[in-house]
């Protein structure tokens, strides 16, 4: 398995930014993908995730109610969205899709994606 992430960027607190994660190769409807990041000095966090087959969805109450995950399956390939929306200088970090047989261990990773909100 592939992952492919992109979207990051510089946004003003407040704005909108969508995070893209395409996985390629050997993706189950079982499989989990989700989005971590990782401020600088701070713990990574797990932010958002999503079943790729059922579609259900988990968010942080960091990002809960201002946040959106979406997942479209092709062939042999799964992108993942995730749709952040009133965003603030602590969302500030480096975002990291990963995809995983269960919520507990994410055995593939992307390269991370910069996020920074300025104030």
């Amino acid at each position: 398995v592939q992952l492919q992430a992109s979207g990051g960027g510089l946004v003003q607190a407040g704005g909108s930014l969508r995070l893209s994660c395409t996985a390629s190769g050997r993706i189950f409807d079982t499989h989990i993908m989700v989005w971590f990041r990782q401020a600088l000095g701070k713990e990574r966090e797990l932010v958002a995730g999503i079943t790729v087959g059922t579609g259900g969805t988990y968010y942080a109450n960091s990002v809960q109610g201002r946040s959106f995950i979406s997942r479209d399956s092709a062939k042999n390939t799964v992108t993942m969205d995730l749709q952040m929306n009133s965003l603030k200088p602590e969302d500030t970090a480096v975002y990291y899709c990963a995809v995983g047989s269960n919520w507990v261990k994410f055995d593939y990773w992307g390269q991370g994606t910069l996020v920074t909100v300025s104030s």
